[in-house]
């Protein structure tokens, strides 16, 4: 019974958060929550037969989902730049995740996102905003970078800062870490529910290595291939179970949110920082099963799966209840400018954006972007060779073109028509190769110089061949 009670008042809140219609504040409270490897597919909304995420689907209902949605990395640290910044995170030499001063230097790579750089938690602080930061950050603080709070938040709470397992040995602590993120959230809200506040919630899963509890596992023990008594626990239990208590805390949240009277007052912005993970990545692989949904390309690769994530927003009165978006473009680097605008926060004339503000998509209206979409991956590709993109990529309008620098692998896909980016039109439309191949290579170079992996770009396999033709043999072909 109380379990139902509780699901009840979830659920209530949910409809309540995001029927439109609802009264709203001239400045929205701005609550940003973003997963940790979330594949596109990865919630019923988006089209999983298994997994159960009945608050995100409601969220989603009753708010409007975008099914063009990227982020501008295809792993964590470029994606959260991007986010933050509202600029390519190449242009900060953030090329792949952060880890020791040794791996950052070895690759290229700073050390830490410059605290100087404009950001939309000290734009929105200066505009009047109590800002927050809750969860992980992996902007640079591994390596012994500038204390998060210099970032321009008024409150950080626990997060990977802590270590893997958190500040104690608790095994069950990324588990359980999405409520304790939740439950800091909503203190920070309570305390400063009297003035506009900025909210961002980074997650810890469903990003390996996951150790769920036995009680979030289980609604999906059918799905270990035992049956229950089996000591062994399925990779689908496992993942679904993550993603299942990650949906549980979030209806939390916005329950919680209801219990204040702000649901009028509040935009909400659920996505992932990129595709899922790749089942051949070392101790990944029950993280490996998420799904990208119909797309090629999974986390580090610069096809869709990789880049192409969950996006949902929720404005009750001003954000369309009800809505699929099929034909806008948002991505990652459009929230700083985009909620700038929302909050009325000035953003320096010295700050060139990459990013644009899609307020007005997210409040309902259908248009091209004005600006194109770029990528560029220097390093190697785990998994499957059918994964493994080219090192730049642009989207532009219908269009998106892959490439090597040295104009090698040219691949040009019409991603509304082939969104599985399985039919190269790059033979068909050279004209359009063109154009977008002068403006990636122009915007590559500017990047900051860096190593380049030498796996990057490629796709090979290791074909068997004929060991007598390597020895200059000359069997007939077929012959035993």
């Amino acid at each position: 019974m109380k379990k139902t009670i509780e699901t009840l008042s979830i659920v209530a809140a949910i409809l309540g958060l995001c029927s439109a219609g609802s009264p709203a504040a001239e400045r929205p409270n701005i609550v940003l929550i973003l997963a940790d490897d979330l594949g596109w597919g990865d919630l019923g909304c988006y089209g999983h037969p298994h997994l159960k995420t009945p608050n995100l689907d409601r969220l989603a209902k009753h708010g409007t989902q975008f099914t063009h949605c990227y982020m501008n990395g295809s792993v964590c640290s470029p994606s959260r730049c991007a986010l933050f910044t509202g600029q390519f995170p190449a242009r900060h030499r953030i090329h792949g995740h952060y880890a020791t001063r040794e791996q950052n230097e070895a690759r290229g790579m700073s050390n830490w996102l410059d605290p100087d750089v404009p950001n939309v938690a000290r734009l929105l602080k200066r505009a009047g905003y109590a800002t927050a930061h809750i969860g992980k950050w992996h902007l640079g603080n591994n390596a012994g970078g500038p204390a998060t709070e210099r970032y321009g938040f008024d409150f950080v709470g626990t997060g990977e800062r802590d270590g893997p397992n958190g500040p104690t040995d608790d095994p069950h602590f990324r588990a359980r870490s999405t409520a304790l993120f939740v439950d800091e959230g909503l203190r920070f809200i309570e305390q400063n529910k009297d003035q506009p506040f900025y909210l961002q919630i980074w997650t810890l899963v469903p990003h390996a290595t996951l150790r769920p509890t036995d009680e979030q596992m289980k609604p999906y023990v059918r799905f270990r291939s035992g049956g229950e008594d089996f000591p062994h626990r399925s990779a689908a239990e496992i993942f679904y179970a993550s993603v299942t208590d990650l949906d549980t805390q979030i209806g939390r949240l916005m329950a919680g949110l209801e219990k204040l009277g702000l649901t009028s007052q509040t935009l909400i912005f659920f996505s992932s920082d990129n595709g899922p993970e790749d089942i051949h990545v070392g101790n990944a692989g029950h993280s490996g099963i998420g799904s990208a949904g119909p797309f090629r390309g999974r986390k580090r690769s610069l096809y869709e799966g990789g880049v192409r994530v969950p996006g949902i927003v929720c404005w009750p009165g001003h954000v369309p209840a009800e809505r699929v978006e099929n034909e806008s473009v948002i991505a990652g680097v459009d929230w700083l400018p985009t909620v700038c605008r929302l909050a009325g926060a000035t953003i320096p004339s010295t700050h060139a954006l990459d990013g644009e503000d899609v307020g007005d998509v997210m409040l309902g209206q259908s248009r091209t972007r004005a600006k194109p979409l770029m990528w560029e991956w220097r390093f190697g590709i785990a998994g499957e060779v059918f994964h493994h993109s080219p090192m730049v990529a642009i989207r532009d309008g219908r269009w998106k073109l892959l490439m090597n620098p040295n104009r090698s692998r040219l691949e040009l896909y019409d991603i509304p028509r082939d969104p599985t980016e399985l039919s190269n039109e790059a033979e068909r439309e050279p004209e359009v190769v063109e154009r977008l191949a002068s403006r990636v290579l122009a915007w590559q170079k500017e990047l900051p110089a860096g190593p380049v992996q030498a796996t990057a770009g490629r796709r090979e396999y290791p074909w068997p061949s004929d060991s007598r033709s390597r020895r200059g043999g000359a069997g007939a072909k077929g012959s035993p």
